[in-house]
């Protein structure tokens, strides 16, 4: 056995390479298993950037299928919305119609209420002026009543005295009757 400068026999050195020779080939399987893996990476990373880019692509048709949505349904809801505003004008001017005519029925009413008021009080006035000409009436009734009945008394003291005497004493005493007979009449006027 020979022993070399560095004090090793080469079947040490042998040895020694044949380790490193192995490590050497470790160290080349875990490049290839790297390289392996950098591959299985890199493909995975362009299959994952392909993934995003599909991805991105469908969240843009998704973004424009949204405001579409919201486009259309906010036409649908401005029409709805316009189509009520159109129905709440619609009422609001029936009901603007219908006060003025409830309006224009108060200022009927309140002239037609004057009129009354006016024909009323004339009614009133009326009233009272007949009130006083049948009280006026009444008192000459009743001084007439009274008049027949003095001219009563003196119809019966002239009839007996002119009842025979001639025909035309006769037609007094039928006149002086029928003033009693009137004078009977007016007793409930007195």
């Amino acid at each position: 056995m020979r022993t070399t400068r560095l004090g090793k026999t080469s079947e040490q050195w042998r040895h020694e390479v044949k380790e490193e020779q192995s490590k050497a080939n470790q160290w080349e399987e875990k490049f290839r298993d790297a390289q392996a893996r950098e591959s299985a990476l890199k493909r995975s990373l362009v299959e994952s950037q392909n993934e995003k880019e599909g991805l991105k692509i469908r969240v843009s048709e998704l973004e424009r299928s949204l405001y579409q949505y919201r486009s259309r349904n906010s036409a649908i809801e401005l029409k709805a919305s316009q189509n009520r505003i159109e129905e709440l004008k619609k009422n609001i001017e029936e009901l603007k119609t219908e006060l003025q005519n409830r309006e224009l029925q108060i200022e009927l009413l309140e002239v037609n209420n004057e009129r009354w008021k006016e024909q009323l009080h004339q009614s009133q006035d009326q009233v009272r002026s007949r009130d006083y000409v049948m009280g006026e009436a009444l008192t000459q009734v009743r001084e007439v009543a009274d008049h027949l009945q003095t001219l009563a008394v003196q119809a019966d003291v002239l009839s007996l005295k002119y009842e025979s005497e001639s025909d035309r004493g006769r037609k007094l005493a039928w006149l002086l009757r029928q003033v009693k007979a009137l004078s009977i009449r007016a007793k409930p006027y007195m």
